[in-house]
């Protein structure tokens, strides 16, 4: 299998699935009982927490594609309950907790982990901090179901950076790719207040910026051959088809 076509075949399942353990009340479960309030706090403090004890500012300007006010809400209310770092770790466990839950039984995940884990290596992290830190977060060796499901997690936030920077370059805000991407009430729903129509000369730039945010991933899906671009392709279609019985 050719690169683009890799990349192609396997971005939007590695979103999709990375969504649903996001949006899944099992998960916002974990953080309520950690003492999180019901929100968005343990979802940011969580996600975000591999920056460290990072300001409001930096926070909203590393995850992008949130409201700047729902982001800096989630931030300040997650704060209390406990250290970033900790909850990064609380974060993790929930991923890898959702993963035993929903990856489908018979899926080879140790030869997932093996070429996922060779293209998360291959990644150039420069002014991709939260890629960085959720790379840098260990991997459980002795659960190879929930270490499948933190390495969706790490390439799904390798793409959301190279996006987000492939959005600026294409002169959109993320605001504007946001509204184009889902329209104007779904915007909302991801915290930008009245989000406004976008100017229909615009809206091509969104597909430059998907273009670029591949180009910036092809250096990764090259360190495979061919055949292991086919049976990774394969394999993340069998662990995203659908939730374990």
């Amino acid at each position: 299998m050719e690169i683009f076509d890799c990349i192609a075949v396997v971005a939007r399942p590695i979103h999709d699935f990375g969504d649903e353990f996001m949006s899944d009340e099992a998960t916002a479960a974990v953080g309520l009982r950690a003492g999180f309030p019901p929100g968005r706090g343990f979802y940011c403090r969580g996600r975000f927490g591999v920056l460290g004890e990072a300001s409001v500012s930096v926070v909203q300007s590393v995850q992008g594609f949130l409201g700047p006010q729902l982001a800096a809400a989630g931030w300040l209310a997650g704060r209390p309950v406990m250290p970033a770092e900790e909850a990064a770790g609380l974060y993790a466990q929930a991923i890898q907790m959702w993963g035993r839950a929903n990856v489908p039984a018979d899926v080879d995940v140790e030869h997932f982990n093996h070429l996922a884990q060779q293209l998360i290596d291959a990644a150039d992290a420069d002014a991709l901090p939260l890629f960085a830190g959720w790379r840098a977060q260990a991997c459980p060796s002795d659960d190879p179901v929930g270490a499948a499901m933190q390495r969706v997690h790490v390439l799904r936030e390798h793409r959301g950076a190279c996006h987000l920077a492939a959005v600026r370059l294409c002169g959109l805000s993320a605001r504007e790719a946001m509204v184009i991407n889902l329209g104007d009430e779904q915007a909302t729903h991801y915290g930008w207040q009245e989000p406004h129509p976008v100017a229909a000369a615009l809206i091509p730039r969104r597909q430059r910026a998907e273009q670029l945010t591949d180009e910036l991933q092809a250096p990764l899906y090259a360190t495979l051959t061919d055949r292991q671009r086919t049976e990774f392709a394969q394999l993340v279609k069998a662990l995203t088809a659908s939730p374990a019985p």
